[in-house]
């Protein structure tokens, strides 16, 4: 069963485009990218998907011809399907395991460029790190993540939630019933979490032991991976940074904390190969003075966080003595204290804003640390949002807990802001009496809605 997702409308935009390039998948194992390709090969005439892992003799085929007419041919007859420019679409799966397939997508561009070729790949970036020049102005890419929550509603049926809350704001909130389900449905979004797999096991059988086998066969796969990083970094050093980063979400990332014993530039190094194989993401300081945010980045304060929410519950249950406490939070506590108490609410905070925004780049993550000595003071996530700096706190409750927030406002001349919580849509107008005055404006915006501060998208149900 394919469940649609927005990458599908991008999908069909880049075929049906007039200045054509070879398009590149990228993103972590299991996040959907080839289920997306295959899915768009329905609407081909023809289909030819070259696997690098499960046909390793396919890569003696690149190696040896180079010509991309006549790599077609050979493909057709070994696939047994014709090529014609704008019926076939040739995909070319687990692409990292082969350097000559990579950089046959420039001459598929130069010299055949009216072929529809897709190629994807896990463990890409390593490939591509070492290809400096790769694809500059010939190949497009597409960054693919696990579902979004607007994602997992469309696969739930809830098309009609999507465009109520997207069209919700502070001075017409949703209604309370609808506000309770989305609240409800955004919990079971935490415990199942948005890799394709556990979705798809989630709607089929509404069984949460289902999405938990699908997860762990997933986290495994991630684990089995490691020693093909072996030539870079020691496999149990990664396992134990990984580790670490699950049990420092939400906070400076500590490098001592790294079970083992490593020099702090070892653990660099293992964490800089998770961000690149997509499992973990950087979240890096930025004084915020203006933009771009990462012209000011501080590399000594940086946090990371885990891929998915239902991956991160696997892995503390299956490496870190269980996820009990965290699980009954989830279902069980109060929305205040989900938001102040989870890391995880943070976790997804930044996924979200990562998942709504152009998938066509690589959007990085920033917050802000008051780094003086003597305070303490942190503001979640600083995004752009309009050619301005925008701050994005996760936080429960009134606005005189939100000190951090109104200190970087009053620091960085700011009168806007962005609250997420698990309260409806509302609005706050704060009067600063420290800074002459100042009206600040903080939106409240719940976190089951952070597709509102992104453009309005299509509907996927609009899309069938």
């Amino acid at each position: 069963m394919y469940i649609e997702r927005q990458i599908d409308t991008l999908l069909l935009e880049w075929k049906n485009s007039s200045r054509l390039k070879p398009l590149l998948l990228r993103g972590a194992r299991q996040v959907g990218k080839s289920w997306a390709v295959k899915h768009l090969g329905e609407t081909f005439d023809y289909f030819i998907e070259v696997n690098f892992e499960k046909r390793p003799d396919m890569l003696e085929v690149f190696q040896k011809i180079h010509e991309v007419h006549e790599l077609t041919n050979t493909l057709s007859m070994l696939y047994n399907t014709p090529v014609v420019p704008g019926k076939t679409l040739l995909f070319l799966d687990e692409i990292q395991n082969s350097v000559d397939a990579i950089k046959s997508l420039w001459a598929f561009k130069e010299d055949f460029p009216d072929l529809h070729v897709a190629a994807a790949g896990s463990l890409l970036e390593f490939a591509l790190k070492d290809l400096p020049s790769f694809g500059v102005g010939r190949i497009r890419s597409l960054f693919v993540y696990p579902f979004s929550f607007d994602e997992f509603l469309v696969a739930e049926g809830k098309t009609a939630w999507v465009k109520s809350k997207q069209n919700a704001t502070p001075e017409k909130p949703l209604l309370t019933t609808l506000y309770n389900d989305l609240v409800q449905h955004y919990r079971i979004f935490l415990m199942v979490g948005g890799m394709p797999a556990s979705v798809a096991a989630w709607v089929t059988t509404r069984d949460y032991r289902q999405c938990q086998t699908e997860l762990d066969d997933i986290q495994l796969t991630y684990y089995d991976d490691f020693p093909k990083y072996a030539k870079k970094v020691d496999p149990t050093l990664l396992r134990n940074t990984l580790q670490s980063v699950v049990m420092q979400i939400g906070t400076k990332f500590t490098y001592s904390r790294v079970e083992g014993g490593y020099r702090a530039e070892e653990v660099k190094k293992a964490l800089s190969l998770l961000c690149d194989a997509g499992i973990i993401k950087r979240v890096s300081h930025t004084a915020s003075n203006g933009l771009p945010l990462g012209a000011e980045v501080n590399d000594k304060f940086r946090k990371y966080i885990y891929l998915d929410s239902g991956l991160l519950l696997r892995i503390l249950d299956m490496d870190l003595g269980g996820a009990r406490q965290l699980t009954e939070l989830i279902l069980a506590g109060t929305a205040e204290d989900l938001v102040n108490k989870g890391c995880l609410t943070e976790m997804m905070l930044g996924w979200e804003l990562v998942k709504y925004d152009n998938p066509r780049s690589q959007h990085e993550l920033y917050y802000w640390e008051n780094t003086a000595e003597g305070t303490r003071s942190e503001v979640d996530y600083i995004i752009a949002r309009d050619l301005r700096v925008l701050p994005v706190e996760c936080k429960a409750g009134v606005s005189g807990k939100m000190k951090s927030l109104y200190e970087f406002m009053r620091q960085k001349h700011l009168t806007d802001a962005v609250r997420c919580t698990l309260e409806n849509f509302s609005a706050i107008e704060h009067c600063d009496k420290k800074d002459n005055d100042v009206v600040r404006h903080v939106q409240i915006l719940p976190l089951f809605a952070v597709s509102n501060l992104y453009d309005k998208i299509e509907s996927m149900a609009d899309l069938k």
